[in-house]
């Protein structure tokens, strides 16, 4: 008797390559699966890395989880892995900790890899060597105008602090992307994020971090306005962190209330004409080819539109108003963060804000680096 074989056919396995999947009813967002090789991306090898460059770039925030033991380098050797044109200063050089800039106390430098920033709160004496280290989480009491009240913050209400571009705005060009890296986070507490004269309320836990996507941004206006931001270039002010120092945030975090505040340009460091940031309005993205509207609404200066220079106060209006209408909770993505989630977001495609306020005892232990590219954003028409 003769017998028959049996064949039985397998799927093949999945190829060991870095997958990405987008998060679910979302414009933009995605998690990043690396592939079994790569246990620290800075390891990835070109195929892959292309991979994670172009997701980066299409969905703008992407966010690789369990990496809470990455090395500073490692992170440091990533992030400049995006940029061929940056030389690895850090996005905001040395001004960053001047005694006047609003961003003086947002954290410290890991002593072997400068370009990476210790950011949280709370105690972390002997991180990364570190002798010394008290972190305080920024929060919008100190920043905005008119905060909220201590009632409304007992209630559990809080406000977004600063929608900002990660970039020096003076000298250096933004860097392309940041990367944050959340070592320990705690989570499960929630909070109330408040827009004043409105009903919309946004929910997370507390200290998310908050993103808006440009591209949304510039879809969203009319073909009025497209032309009109088009056709802008946004003028920063001279250090800019040093020149709002003296002023108040709106209540959004979207730009500075004008009450001629400004510290004076004669009491600003020594500065010139020609490295003062004129950049457009509208930046390109160089791999999707969609128009972003990209601004640090916080440090304007002057726009220079269509219809002629708009001055400090006026230029702040505008930037406002275009900005406003992106508070909605389909246009607002809010990263509840989980012990080793890295976050790497397009800098140059994406605003962001910290949110949140911690009580006496919280704690949180983060690193950030973004590198000052080489090059300026353009607007391709």
């Amino acid at each position: 008797m003769s017998a028959t074989a049996t064949i039985t056919q397998t799927s093949p396995a999945p190829a060991d390559i870095l997958r990405v999947e987008p998060l679910p009813g979302r414009s933009f967002g995605a998690r990043i699966i690396l592939p079994s090789y790569a246990k620290d991306p800075k390891d990835l090898n070109d195929a892959d890395f292309d991979r994670l460059y172009k997701a980066v770039h299409t969905y703008l925030v992407v966010v690789l989880p369990g990496l809470a033991d990455l090395d500073p380098t490692s992170q440091y050797l990533l992030t400049k892995r995006f940029d061929p044109t940056c030389e690895g200063a850090y996005g905001h050089s040395k001004e960053f900790r001047h005694e006047k800039s609003v961003l003086r106390n947002d954290g410290s430098s890991v002593i072997k890899q400068p370009q990476v920033q210790i950011l949280g709160q709370g105690n972390a004496d002997g991180h990364e060597g570190v002798e010394k280290l008290t972190l305080r989480h920024p929060t919008h009491m100190s920043f905005h105008k008119t905060p909220l009240s201590e009632q409304e913050m007992a209630d559990g209400y809080t406000r977004f602090y600063r929608w900002h571009i990660d970039s020096a705005l003076y000298e250096l060009a933004p860097p392309v992307i940041t990367t944050l890296l959340g070592i320990d986070c705690p989570s499960g507490e929630r909070q109330k994020i408040k827009v004043d004269n409105s009903d919309v309320v946004f929910e997370s836990d507390v200290a998310a971090t908050a993103f808006i996507s440009g591209a949304d941004a510039f879809d969203s206006l009319s073909d009025e306005l497209k032309q009109f931001a088009l056709g802008t270039t946004v003028v920063y002010a001279p250090h800019p962190y040093i020149y709002i120092s003296g002023a108040k945030a709106t209540s959004d975090g979207f730009t500075m209330v004008s009450e001629g505040l400004e510290t004076p340009l004669d009491e600003l460091p020594p500065w010139e004409d020609a490295k003062i940031k004129r950049l457009p309005l509208v930046w390109t993205n160089p791999v999707t080819g969609r128009h972003h509207l990209q601004v640090h609404g916080c440090c304007i200066w002057k726009l220079e539109t269509p219809n002629g220079v708009q001055e400090l106060d006026q230029a702040r209006q505008t930037i406002h108003s275009l900005m406003t209408p992106q508070l909605t909770h389909d246009r607002v993505y809010l990263h509840d963060w989980q012990k080793g989630d890295l976050v790497i977001f397009f800098n140059r495609g994406v605003w962001h804000s910290v949110t949140g306020q911690f009580g006496p005892e919280g704690h949180r232990l983060m690193h950030q680096c973004n590198i000052a590219s080489g090059v300026d954003p353009v607007c391709v028409k």
